[in-house]
């Protein structure tokens, strides 16, 4: 059986060299969900065409990430993706576990549908909680993108943690994350998804031959993020039509939520 651990078909690539090569701080997201086989094969097709590479810091290939996402009482930043509003943010922190460095992020939908992120270094002792420093970036952020205030009562809501490596091609500057044993935490309790991996291609434009060879496999994009699909299996009253098919390939039946599940606290 083809696992995801085989990672030594691709030559090393260092953080340095991944950010100079395909730092797509402004880009295109096309995700796909597929089973660990599936990742399998696609993975070992990049490794026989260009120049592929696989991301390594102290020898080290997969990596553990904590995401703390902000939201409102009322999780208003779930509802704007669930509704598609044009105008749409998230607000998280990422901590990256293996080295401690930490990130304050916001990310934003750009005016042609591609993602705009804006991030600050953080600190890993803050990452659960909107710090002055961070407050004032997430207002100026909002400020200059959209001309809009933070909503009140921003507040970390949901946590994800999963493991991720990233393969990267030199040539094209295209960057593919593959995410793995994704867990879910909130006020509701908490919840594993089930064995899948999410695939993301990340470019300057979408329909790439990256694309093109997961379409090729019956691999159809999906509209989702993790925080999403987190929301919807922590708080399944708010409704995940928009992702249905996502939901139920990482956690089941939608409206199901952590309890029927047996995985709160």
């Amino acid at each position: 059986m083809i696992t995801v651990d085989q990672l030594d078909l691709f030559a090393p690539i260092d953080l340095a060299s991944v950010v100079d090569a395909a730092n797509l701080q402004t880009r295109v997201d096309s995700k796909y969900l597929l089973t660990p086989d599936a990742y399998g094969r696609f993975r070992n097709r990049l490794a026989r065409i260009g120049d592929w590479r696989c991301l390594e810091i102290d020898g080290r290939r997969r990596f553990k990430y904590e995401s703390i996402y902000f939201d409102t009482p009322e999780l208003l930043t779930y509802r704007q993706h669930r509704q598609g509003r044009r105008l749409r943010f998230k607000v998280r922190s990422r901590t990256y576990a293996d080295s401690g460095e930490c990130a304050f992020e916001v990310k934003l939908k750009g005016a042609r549908a591609d993602t705009v992120k804006e991030r600050m270094d953080y600190r890993e002792a803050d990452a659960g909680r909107l710090a002055p420093d961070a407050a004032d970036f997430l207002a100026e952020t909002l400020r200059r993108a959209y001309g809009m205030a933070v909503p009140l009562g921003m507040a970390p809501r949901v946590r994800t943690d999963y493991r991720r490596h990233t393969l990267v091609d030199l040539d094209a500057a295209t960057r593919i994350t593959c995410d793995e044993n994704l867990l879910v935490a909130g006020a509701t309790g908490s919840a594993a998804a089930r064995r899948v991996c999410l695939v993301e291609v990340k470019s300057a434009k979408a329909g790439g031959p990256v694309d093109r060879m997961l379409w090729e496999s019956g691999a159809r994009p999906v509209s989702v993020s993790k925080y999403c699909l987190a929301a919807a299996a922590l708080y399944p009253w708010l409704g995940a039509n928009p992702w249905a098919r996502a939901y139920k390939e990482c956690f089941g039946r939608p409206g199901v939520g952590v309890a029927a599940l047996g995985l709160g606290r």
